[in-house]
């Protein structure tokens, strides 16, 4: 397994993060001891879970299964999603926030979270109230490091300005969905994340099973996987080419000699910025094979291959402004200046 620095933070992650979102839905408690027994004895560690998977569910048996091994992982969580019914049982206010850390800790059978993630936007809590109580959070010593999941371009940046500006802690990651079939965080947030120095843990980089070999181009439903029992399969945002996608990947596997899954997640690994890809899986088997994407790279003839066929069409102002470096060069060659 080999590790990398979480942004320009000292803490050192695994490329394939172990995600437990299965924990309590389709993996019950035995499975996923079995899943983290098999990711820490293979490197991995550094492992997601969320305090709204499985109602709680997911939490407690991550919590259950890492009893003697936490010391071993960095351990992330997320806030944001309801958790009761009362009027700030979600969200990003400051009462929820230390409601939530509570709980999830609780949950979690442990004194801190290494990460600490807002989930989702919340537009009504300012920006710095919630970073406050986040730098609260870690002077406490019950968060270790902040971050951020499915934010805009534009809030990202004002909440590091937000932090930078009054000297409270900063995030060092941010989350976001990405595969090869999803590729719409290149123009804007991969970018923000190199300036500021953010690393990115992708969520979803197979795409909520589309690119582990157990769909055909053309499928969106397959009997005994997630699209079939109605639950968080994430087609709506695939691109238009997942179909031709697939088929390249397909025979991308074939020609290397590795499943799809692991060149769908090698593939997202070696694109900028890109820093961990968290990895689900329903039965330890899965995620050992998902662990087989550390330690080997695609050729470059495959790599591109793949980029090609799954390469979203430049918006404005990228598709105008893409070239503006070259012709600002070729400018002194121009005649009439």
């Amino acid at each position: 397994m080999e590790y990398r620095y979480l942004g320009k933070s000292g803490l050192r992650v695994s490329e394939v993060c172990l995600g437990t979102m299965t924990f309590g839905v389709s993996a019950d408690e035995m499975e996923a001891k079995r899943i983290i027994d098999a990711a820490v004895d293979g490197g991995v560690n550094f492992v997601d879970t969320a305090n709204s998977y499985a109602g709680g569910q997911s939490e407690i048996l991550t919590g259950r299964a890492l009893q003697g091994k936490r010391d071993k992982v960095v351990l992330a969580t997320k806030f944001t999603n309801p958790m009761g019914p009362g009027p700030n049982d979600s969200g990003m206010s400051r009462k929820h926030i230390m409601d939530a850390i509570e709980g999830s800790l609780t949950r979690l059978q442990t004194d801190y979270v290494d990460l600490y993630y807002i989930h989702h936007v919340d537009s009504r809590t300012p920006l710095e109230e919630t970073l406050r109580a986040l730098d609260d959070l870690v002077h406490q010593g019950k968060v270790r490091y902040i971050a951020c999941s499915n934010y805009q371009a534009w809030r990202l940046m004002e909440a590091i300005w937000v932090s930078d500006s009054n000297g409270l802690a900063r995030f060092i990651a941010y989350q976001p969905q990405y595969s090869l079939v999803v590729r719409d965080i290149e123009q804007e947030l991969v970018p923000l994340c190199q300036f500021k120095g953010l690393g990115i843990v992708c969520w979803g980089p197979l795409a909520s099973g589309f690119l582990t070999g157990k769909y055909k181009p053309g499928q969106r439903e397959v009997s005994g996987t997630r699209s079939a029992e109605g639950w968080l399969f994430h087609n709506r945002f695939f691109a238009n080419s997942a179909d031709e996608t697939l088929t390249e990947l397909l025979a991308v596997s074939k020609k290397v000699g590795k499943s799809p899954a692991q060149v769908a997640l090698r593939w997202a690994l070696d694109q900028p910025g890109i820093t961990s890809t968290i990895a689900g899986a329903r039965t330890a088997a899965q995620f050992t094979d998902s662990m087989g994407t550390s330690g080997w790279h695609l050729p470059c003839e495959l790599q591109q291959r793949l980029c090609d066929v799954s390469h979203l069409p430049d918006r404005y102002p990228e598709s105008m402004e893409k070239n503006a470096d070259i012709r600002r060069d070729n400018a002194i060659d121009m005649p009439g200046l």
